[in-house]
């Protein structure tokens, strides 16, 4: 039985990450769970699968987690960023699931791989960010990183003989909820439109991700890292289907894919069960009713985005860490009605202009640069 932690429980990866284990109690224990502040979720998790740790971020929602589970009985409550990692890092845990959004789950991503923990990686900005820091230390420690995104999972299920023998990679995008608008409908894009993802349920920063095309962006990025690719062997096309969740193409003509209806409980149950494969309760695909497959050019030109993180790629060093950082920032602006839909891509282009790159050697590193790419997209928001 796989000892099971998992970095953002309330979210929706973790919530579907809870529904696999749900069906495979024989499989998985839940040894602890990090949540941010959504106590009501968080204490039915704690009710149902009585783990031994549960960390929040807050003192505060410590104490007021514990007033709520007073009259059951399970482990221990800690709160902040040291319980975080101690948690990451638990002997006794065989697979970590990194699911906190953002940078806060940096430090306890790393932490996992440094004690030599199998890592469940659906938190992109740990290789968007930080993806030369994490891979010399997987190479040092012997930690070990199993994609959750729906794209690279298909990469590794299909991926197979050596780089040399890897025309290219495909990931495939959605293409959000705009695709086919036009430059000037762009400009009156609102939130509330920006948040209905045809075909995924997801959270609102990486709704808005997919919107934009930055979440097929990072996903290069990550694609880098991951498989160890270098940038010209990973293209993008757009799937509005979402059925074909990527590809591979081999140097003698072969083209392997990996098909699924869009539910992430796939992907999160490869990785946890992972070699070995286990039963959802997903739909079974219907390739008469989910014909047909259609694929399109991305169009770099109305979603720009694409492009900055092929930049950032390109580029190097501390380029996609800032790049990571300044979305950060535009999206939440956007949420917040400060700046428009289009106004994402021209905020991140501004900050990347402004940036100097410098190595990236260390997670100090990468947490300077971060901070600078956040700083100077606020102090842009704020002039505006």
């Amino acid at each position: 039985m796989k000892k099971v932690v998992i970095l953002g429980s309330t979210g929706s990866i973790g919530t579907n990450t809870l529904d696999v284990i749900r069906q495979h109690p024989d499989k998985f224990k839940v040894l602890g769970l990090v949540a941010g502040t959504n106590i009501k979720k968080l204490a039915e998790q704690v009710e149902e699968f009585q783990p031994e740790w549960v960390v929040v971020r807050e003192k505060g929602t410590a104490e007021a987690l514990g007033d709520r589970l007073k009259d059951h009985m399970f482990g221990k409550i800690g709160w902040g960023e040291e319980d975080i990692i101690r948690l990451a890092t638990l002997p006794e845990a065989d697979i970590v699931l990194s699911a906190i959004v953002g940078t806060a789950g940096l430090k306890p991503t790393y932490a996992a791989l440094k004690a030599g923990k199998t890592v469940a990686l659906a938190n992109k900005e740990s290789l968007v960010a930080a993806g030369k820091v994490m891979t010399d230390c997987i190479e040092t420690y012997h930690g070990r990183l199993l994609p959750v995104d729906s794209e690279h999972s298909a990469i590794h299920q299909v991926l197979e003989g050596k780089a040399e023998e890897v025309l290219r990679i495909i990931l495939t995008a959605s293409g959000g909820p705009f695709r086919n608008l036009s430059v000037q409908d762009l400009l009156h894009v609102t939130v509330e439109s920006a948040l209905k993802h045809p075909n995924w349920s997801m959270g609102e920063k990486i709704t808005v991700d997919s919107a934009t095309l930055m979440n097929k962006g990072l996903e290069v990025i990550e694609a880098h890292w991951l498989f160890s690719l270098p940038p010209e062997k990973i293209t993008v096309k757009v799937h509005p289907q979402s059925i074909v969740h990527s590809l591979v193409e081999y140097v003698d003509g072969s083209v392997l894919a990996q098909l699924g209806p869009p539910d992430m409980r796939v992907p999160i149950a490869y990785a946890l069960a992972y070699p070995e494969r286990i039963s959802t309760d997903v739909r079974p695909l219907n390739l008469i009713t989910s014909s047909p497959l259609t694929f399109e050019e991305p169009d770099t030109k109305r979603f720009p985005c694409l492009s900055l993180a092929r930049q950032a790629l390109e580029m190097g060093q501390t380029c996609p860490c800032v790049l990571n950082a300044a979305n950060e920032v535009a999206v939440a602006s956007f949420l917040k009605r400060r700046i428009s839909f289009i106004g994402i891509p021209r905020l991140v282009e501004e900050v990347l202009n402004q940036h100097q790159p410098t190595p990236l050697n260390s997670l100090d590193d990468v947490l300077a640069a971060d901070q600078w790419g956040r700083e100077t997209a606020e102090a842009i928001v704020n002039k505006l």
